[in-house]
């Protein structure tokens, strides 16, 4: 429950009766309008006032069911929830002397000063029982007593916005005056402001059923807005005025507590939010430095599997399948120290190696484990439809899938510059490289993805990476999902134009354990990332 929504149950537990407990002792609220009513009449018989056209009375039936009178007629009350029997409802015209709205001044905002009468709009009107005066315009002495004398403001007139945001409320109390107010705002004043606690007549006012029932009467223009007519004939309960006063002070004590509440319940969901994806980021950083699953110092060490990976490498160069990588590495343990064989030199990389790693592991970097140079794909001529699909950056979404159906079509007379190797294979690894919110995203493609037979190419917005088979199915994938937010941050260039480049990509430091320990690997994280996706 948020915080609005747990001030809207106690203002609806207030309004229906329910907030407070009710004292046989008070003068019942039938009483309090009669007095209403006939102070009223003097004020019209006075002439200060002028009488409604068809003034509603409101009263309780032998059978306790609430009737209502206008004119010589006499129907049953349709109410919106019950009320205890010392409670009576009321149009808010039959307890008001004037329900009006603001005026614009002419001219517009050329009109505005930058001091003078302060002049309310509806931005102004804070809620419940508060104004904010901090961004407040002015208007002149002659403006505010001529042309928008019919909107003055008094001290006790309670405000609603009836333009753009609706329902809104505020007091006027003597330390605001002189203020005026435009159209976007009505102006209630009431008969007898002690008879009527105007703070609870707001409180009533932004109870969740009376500001349903006031919205739902809106007229649908180009701003939706409330009329004098809507605001006039709405019904509000009346308590007994001690029972007011109580609803009040019990509503206050409450106050300071719905901003704590607020902070702490933002707090609590920005935590279940993130939790399910910190989790998961824990969780690899645990899997890719060895802290996952338990070593078993049975299983044949990293550095066997690696000799086995060069030597299928060197096969496949030999056969003409793969060409030699210039920037070939070998990355070896002396002493307790790691080091890179580069050419003809040996470099320690102590400093450079992101984390420890468990001794029967060993490093490598990304570009000695791929069958196919890491690189990005073309920029293609897109056709309308086509016999070959493009591979292009929105097909990486958000969670890591791939989403085929965003793909496009190439031109197939394009398509035969594309040699077979740069067509998407079963478990290739794309990476997002161009780019603001997107670099660095991690996805990988399978066969299950196609949407059909068709070949599939890259496009320039995504590098492949393209692992050797001896590796663990999705062992990679992990390590690279582990490193995307730092993909994120190795773009380059402006904020339009922020490239990743596949040199950084492939210079990636790979942490590569026993191949028995990478299946537990894998199949505790398909586990731990199925609960965090529930989570």
């Amino acid at each position: 429950m948020t915080a609005q929504q747990l001030k809207n149950s106690i203002l609806q537990l207030a309004v229906q009766g329910k907030l407070v407990p009710q004292d046989p002792n008070d003068e019942p609220a039938s009483v309090l309008l009669e007095r209403i009513r006939a102070e009223k009449e003097e004020l019209i018989k006075a002439k200060k006032i002028k009488r409604e056209k068809n003034p509603s009375v409101i009263f309780r039936g032998a059978d306790n069911t609430p009737y209502e009178k206008i004119g010589n007629t006499t129907i049953p009350l349709d109410v919106p929830f019950d009320i205890p029997d010392t409670w009576e409802w009321a149009r808010i015209s039959s307890i008001s002397t004037l329900v009006t709205k603001g005026t614009t001044p002419r001219g517009g905002n050329v009109s505005y000063l930058d001091s003078g009468v302060g002049f309310l709009r509806a931005e102004n009107v804070a809620g419940l029982d508060r104004l904010d005066l901090s961004n407040l315009n002015y208007i002149d002495e002659d403006t505010h007593n001529g042309y928008l004398k019919r909107s003055i403001l008094e001290a006790n007139d309670v405000l609603i916005t009836i333009a753009g945001t609706l329902g809104r409320t505020a007091i006027v109390h003597d330390t605001d005056l002189p203020l005026n107010a435009n159209q976007a705002v009505a102006i209630i004043r009431l008969v007898d402001p002690c008879a009527i606690d105007l703070n609870y007549l707001v409180l009533t006012l932004n109870a969740p059923r009376i500001q349903t029932i006031l919205t739902a009467q809106k007229k649908i223009t180009a701003i939706p807005n409330l009329t004098l007519e809507i605001i006039s004939y709405c019904l509000v309960p009346i308590p007994p005025v001690n029972e007011q006063k109580r609803i009040v002070s019990e509503f206050q004590k409450y106050v300071p507590l719905f901003d704590s509440y607020d902070k702490k319940y933002k707090a609590l969901d920005s935590l279940n939010r993130s939790f399910p994806g910190d989790l998961k980021k824990s969780i690899l950083q645990w899997a890719v430095q060895g802290k996952l699953v338990p070593q078993d110092p049975t299983d044949e060490p990293a550095e066997a599997l690696l000799e086995r990976i060069r030597g299928e490498k060197e096969r496949l160069v030999r056969e003409g399948k793969i060409k030699k990588d210039k920037h070939e590495s070998v990355i070896f343990r002396r002493d307790n120290s790691h080091y890179e064989k580069r050419g003809s030199e040996k470099v320690c990389i102590d400093d450079e190696l992101p984390f420890e790693i468990p001794d029967s592991w060993s490093w490598i970097r990304l570009r000695s484990l791929t069958t196919k140079e890491i690189k990005r794909g073309k920029s293609p001529q897109y056709a309308e439809t086509g016999s070959v699909l493009v591979f292009a950056q929105k097909c990486n979404v958000k969670a890591g899938g791939i989403n085929m159906g965003l793909a496009k079509y190439l031109d197939a007379t394009v398509f035969t510059k594309y040699p077979t190797e740069e067509c998407l294979q079963n478990n290739d690894i794309i990476v997002n490289s161009t780019g603001g919110g997107t670099l660095g995203r991690i996805g990988i493609f399978r066969d299950s993805d196609r949407i059909n037979e068709y070949p599939i190419v890259p496009d320039s917005h995504v590098t492949v990476v393209r692992a050797v088979e001896l590796l663990k199915e999705n062992y990679l994938y992990y390590v690279m999902k582990y490193y995307q937010p730092l993909l994120e941050k190795m773009g380059e260039g402006s904020t339009n134009q922020t490239e990743l480049k596949p040199s950084a990509i492939a210079d990636l430091f790979i942490p590569i354990p026993p191949l028995q320990e990478q299946a537990r690997i894998v199949d505790a994280l398909h586990g731990a990332v199925n609960m965090c996706q529930l989570l």
